[in-house]
């Protein structure tokens, strides 16, 4: 029954246990789970596996990190998780890869407490349904603060999820989004009072793979088909993005927010903040 995922087993970067249909993969990449290479290099071994399993239905994301499900992604490793998203993909982008979970056979949901942020919520955004912690979940596309766009399917999503205008002000802002908020635009399916998310998301999971595998398929390509952006747009989005933060204005706001903290756990608690204070150098 458990010959492709086991009841447990841990990669560098990920917790992972099947129970019946279900498999929980638990995020634990320290110091503040970073979208780096091995976390990459999980996903898509975690992804392939799940996929190869015909038992395995429902796939859940939740992390380990009460303050942190995704930080963004490792912006000094760039090309090396880029080549570890091509492993899955054949292309040598997260937003493609992102795509393929959208597109899979698996019913993804993602369980959120803490901040996700950037390529994090890219990545939430790519599942099928979101479920948020009330009190602590906190969401950002910050992108447009050092001068990019979100390269990973965040404008395909947002504008999509909670229209235009909304999806303006979240990337163009760079702001932190609370639960209750995210919950009113859209962005998340419900804000859950924390005490009762972990039961919430395990019994929607388990009732889910409870159902005909046939049903679930349909109804996602079908949905799909309506909400799901062409690979092209993915694809275009990725390519400039990664012309983007080469460009010498990009690098100068990079360096001044690692000037400030950026990439560290203390400092990102209030991501907000220390990309609004890069206006003023």
């Amino acid at each position: 029954m458990d010959h492709v995922i086991g009841r447990a087993s841990t990669a560098e970067t990920l917790n992972v246990r099947r129970d019946g249909g279900v498999v929980v993969a638990e995020i634990a990449a320290p110091p503040m789970n970073l979208l780096g290479p091995e976390l990459v290099r999980d996903l898509v071994s975690l992804i392939k596996r799940a996929e190869a399993d015909d038992a395995a239905r429902v796939l859940v994301f939740k992390s380990a990190d009460p303050d942190y499900f995704i930080s963004h992604v490792d912006v000094t490793r760039i090309s090396e998780y880029r080549e570890e998203a091509a492993k899955l993909t054949g292309e040598a982008s997260i937003g493609l890869l992102f795509r393929h979970l959208s597109a899979s056979r698996l019913v993804t949901i993602a369980q959120i407490e803490g901040r996700v942020r950037a390529a994090g919520n890219e990545l939430v955004l790519a599942c099928d349904m979101r479920f948020a912690a009330r009190e602590t979940a906190i969401f950002s596309q910050p992108e447009a603060a050092l001068g990019q766009l979100p390269g990973a399917g965040g404008a395909q999503h947002l504008t999509r999820l909670i229209g235009r205008a909304r999806a303006l002000e979240v990337m163009l802002s760079a702001q932190d989004y609370d639960a209750e908020l995210a919950e009113r635009y859209g962005w998340v399916n419900r804000a859950i009072p924390a005490a009762e998310l972990d039961h919430f998301v395990a019994s929607l999971a388990h009732r889910i793979a409870r159902f005909p595998a046939a049903g679930q398929i349909a109804v996602k390509q079908r949905v799909n088909a309506i909400a799901l952006a062409p690979v092209a747009d993915f694809r275009r989005d990725s390519d400039l993005f990664g012309e983007g933060v080469r460009t010498p204005e990009a690098q100068r706001r990079i360096k001044a927010a690692f000037d400030r903290g950026f990439q560290t756990r203390a400092a990102e608690m209030d991501l907000a903040r220390l990309l609004g204070d890069l206006a003023a150098d």
